[in-house]
């Protein structure tokens, strides 16, 4: 069993987008350095006005397909096409791409209003307009009051607003955010996705935002581009990755997943503690091997003796708004159980058994 804490968001479903709303396309985009492969030719299109994330673990390729993105790298072959131009070859102060980095990168030097105009002076802008311009972006960000100050007597939320109104101040056409929540702490962190949306509701800009957690990807993202090893592993809407995860890397990374390991034998699926019913169908082939996967809400805990599986509780963590039960199998496989709060706590040791619907299991080719 992988156990990752996770949670589900409900997303909007974007239509399949027609050409002219394709915003950037990677055709066939790829990186290596030498022998080694950063990022195996993808084909990638991100549709204009949504919030796309690029999820996966360290090593997985989302850094590199950002830097080619905004062309701080070159790629070794294939295009980077935007609005329907090829902008493979063109320096990246020429993209129109406005990127916000995860250490917010302000002038100490200058002023709240002195970082958000800079963009605005290098690009020879009337005082005026300037001044107008800066306004509504620290507005924008909730920022009006602090103009006057300086980064150092900001707290992390308050200097990565001002990195956003730096970048928000000239209306990139893209916007790409890596990494940029990890620094700060839980609730921040969460009040500052919400401030993100809000924004991207307002401005309709496509933004790229690159994480390696999971939860955020979930809670922010109009798609989620998950990536390993190099290479894009699924892309979809949240509801999508979790509810119908491609392969078992998939339902591994994105929230927690159960996973029994075993070999399709008849009309059974054999694993070491059961053999268990197929679907009416599965990707697997008599003699074949590979996994169940389901997730732990659509698991249902029945008395000793019912069920599909046998086990014992060896752990119950209170998560306020929901009981999880960590159930052993005889084979020492553990099995995350969630439950809603109010159920109150198994004792430990208790045997039971596990059951769930044949449409809430899935099956996955090793």
């Amino acid at each position: 069993m992988t156990y990752m804490p996770g949670k589900l968001a409900v997303a909007s479903i974007l239509p399949e987008a027609r050409p002219e709303e394709i915003k950037l396309h990677a055709q066939g985009l790829c990186k290596t350095y030498g022998s080694a492969v950063a990022l195996h030719p993808i084909e990638l299109k991100i549709r204009s006005g949504e919030l796309l994330t690029l999820l996966g673990p360290s090593g997985s390729g989302k850094t590199t397909l950002l830097q080619l993105i905004c062309g701080l790298v070159l790629p070794t072959n294939g295009r980077l096409i935007i609005d329907g131009k090829d902008h493979t070859d063109t320096a990246a102060n020429h993209r129109d791409i406005g990127v916000v980095f995860q250490n917010y990168a302000l002038f100490p030097h200058l002023t709240v209003r002195e970082n958000v105009a800079f963009p605005l002076e290098m690009r020879r802008l009337g005082k005026a307009e300037i001044q107008a311009k800066v306004a509504d972006a620290l507005a924008m960000v909730g920022l009006s009051t602090f103009e006057k100050r300086f980064p150092i007597e900001l707290s992390g939320g308050q200097q990565q607003r001002v990195a956003l109104a730096r970048c928000l101040v000239y209306a990139p056409s893209i916007i790409l955010m890596d990494e940029l929540l990890s620094a700060l702490d839980r609730q921040l962190r969460e009040s500052m996705q919400i401030e993100i949306k809000r924004i991207h509701r307002k401005t309709g800009t496509t933004i790229v935002f690159v994480t390696h957690d999971q939860d955020e990807a979930l809670a922010m993202s109009d798609r989620i581009c998950l990536m390993n090893g190099g290479r894009i592993e699924q892309i979809g809407t949240p509801e999508d990755l979790y509810e119908r995860p491609a392969s078992i890397f998939a339902a591994e990374f994105i929230g927690i997943s159960n996973l029994l390991r075993g070999k399709v034998e008849g009309a059974a699926f054999v694993t070491p503690d059961a053999a268990l019913p197929l679907p009416p169908t599965c990707p697997l082939a008599n003699g074949e091997a590979g996994a169940l996967v389901i997730r732990p809400e659509k698991l249902t805990i029945a008395n000793a003796g019912g069920g599909l599986l046998a086990g014992r509780v060896t752990e119950s963590i209170y998560a306020g708004s929901e009981t999880r039960v960590l159930i052993t199998l005889a084979s020492g496989t553990t099995v995350c159980v969630r439950r809603p709060a109010g159920l109150g706590l198994l004792p430990l040791g208790s045997e039971v058994g596990l059951a769930w619907a044949p449409e809430a299991a899935q099956f996955h080719k090793n």
